[in-house]
Parts: structure tokens; sequence; C-alpha cells
């Protein structure tokens, strides 16, 4: 089952897939978040070119666990999505996913411009590893 992973922030939404079977996880793309359908109609297209069954939503808590600001954005971007989607969406906890992502992307050398231009994409591949892992019952990273 192939599993889509979004990283939803206020100007960019970072997409991670997972391979066919839902193991691996790996960065695909970011979109701008803009006013309109556009991040909507490029997030169905990815989803039907994969066959993606399952969509997992960053659910960017507060280090407490409570819901602030943040939490409200990324809900009302998933409010308009499924407009555009009819597949299962789920919403898994993403505190640290950006820290980690940056840290992947530094322990494997990439250079700091490309860091910023792919870490929500990095970001949201650390979220659907994360949701894998813990659905299939492995190691967390």
């Amino acid at each position: 089952m192939r599993h889509l992973a979004l990283d939803v922030g206020d100007e960019r939404i970072g997409v991670a897939i997972s391979d066919p079977d839902g193991v691996l996880a790996r960065p695909l793309e970011v979109i701008p978040r803009r006013a309109g359908p556009s991040s909507f109609l490029r997030l169905a297209d990815i989803i039907a070119e994969n066959h993606v069954e399952v969509i997992v939503v960053g659910l960017p808590l507060r280090e407490d666990g409570t819901e602030g600001k943040q939490v409200e954005s990324t809900r009302a971007y998933v409010r308009g999505l499924v407009k555009y989607v009819d597949i299962p969406i789920v919403y898994w906890d993403e505190r640290y996913s950006t820290n980690r992502a940056t840290e992947i992307m530094i322990e494997s050398g990439r250079k700091r411009q490309r860091r910023k231009e792919m870490v929500d994409a990095v970001a949201a591949a650390v979220i659907l590893q994360e949701y894998l892992d813990n659905k299939a019952g492995g190691p967390q990273l």
C-alpha cells in the first residue's frame, strides 16, 4: 500500500512517498502553498499517478503535546484538500521532524542552499517513515 506524507507549512508543503509496499519513505518534492487550488490539484495528480491509498499529514504539536496556531493552519489546509482527493487522511505527530530532516541532510553532506530547498520534503519523509515504522511495529527513527 503506497502512502504519501505532507509537511504542511505556511509557505511550502513538503511531500514524501513510500515504496509500493509501504515500507520505505523518500522525499518527493516541495509544493508552494498559495491561495487557490494549485497545491490541491498537484497533490491530486501525484496521488493518481502513484496509486496512493493513504495520506499522512504531519501535525505540528507543541513540545508539550498541545495544539497551537500551526495545527489549526494544517487542519484548515486538509479541509481544503479533501475537496480534491478521496482517500483516507491520517494525522501524525511531527514534532522535531524538521530538526531531524536538517540533521539527515547535514550528515549526507548537502550544501546549505540545497538543504534549504529540500528540508520540507525530507521532513515529510521523516514523518512518513516514523508512521510506517510504527504501523509495522518496527523501530522509530
